[in-house]
């Protein structure tokens, strides 16, 4: 009977709250995690990825945006190249061809028979603005290109004939079979010693009227004082 009547002691009392004090923190350790799991508000969202284009940097000049008013400025200019009736609102094949051979869009990849059956596909001689945008969506589609690529190029290719192409074998050509120095024979009287043309003095034998005789060679030295 003494037994059964007797208080615990101070050391069971505090095993008791030490295991309590365990279990509780164990409790609230799982709920974290099932709340994290669960998407519950305050779980740690994970980090966002970075893209692609961040990673890299920048957009890429060719995926830049594209100005339309110059572009816009571009079509009138080419409208009118070759034709000075143009009012510039529409643009021709060989007008387009141009175009893209200066901005170097033709290539290897686009040629002018790829151009030809886009254009055509439109059924018309001449396109207006929308029709070649059109035109132009059409075939960077089909040869896998990107079209803000292909418009920007074609935007900032100066104006239509300007071309930024460096002097080759044919400019020394033609340097070479223009220097007068290096003619012979009859060629060579048509030319004086700075590379002058004579004129007609320099394709026909000219009567001399000085009253000298032909071949003297002291002309203009006589002493007028006699």
């Amino acid at each position: 009977m003494a037994d059964e009547a007797q208080p615990p002691n101070g050391t069971d009392v505090v095993d008791k709250m030490t295991v309590e004090v365990a279990e509780m923190a164990l409790d609230a350790k799982e709920a974290a995690g099932k709340e994290a799991a669960g998407g519950q508000p305050g779980a740690a969202e994970p980090a966002a990825q970075p893209s692609e284009k961040e990673t890299n940097g920048s957009a890429t000049p060719a995926n830049k945006p594209v100005c339309s008013a110059a572009f816009k400025e571009q079509f009138k200019a080419f409208s009118k190249f070759g034709d000075t009736k143009s009012d510039g609102k529409h643009l021709t094949l060989s007008q387009s061809d141009k175009w893209m051979k200066q901005a170097k869009v033709i290539d290897k990849k686009i040629t002018t028979t790829d151009t030809g059956i886009h254009f055509k596909k439109l059924k018309s001689m001449k396109l207006t603005y929308e029709d070649y945008n059109k035109f132009l969506d059409d075939l960077a589609k089909t040869k896998k290109v990107e079209l803000d690529e292909i418009k920007n190029k074609m935007a900032n290719c100066g104006a239509p004939g300007v071309h930024n192409a460096t002097p080759g074998k044919a400019a020394e050509t033609v340097a070479r079979l223009t220097d007068t120095s290096k003619y012979t024979g009859s060629h060579k009287q048509r030319f004086d010693e700075t590379g002058k043309g004579k004129g007609i003095a320099g394709r026909k034998d000219m009567v001399d009227q000085s009253g000298y005789v032909s071949g003297y060679g002291h002309k203009n030295t006589y002493d007028k004082t006699h």
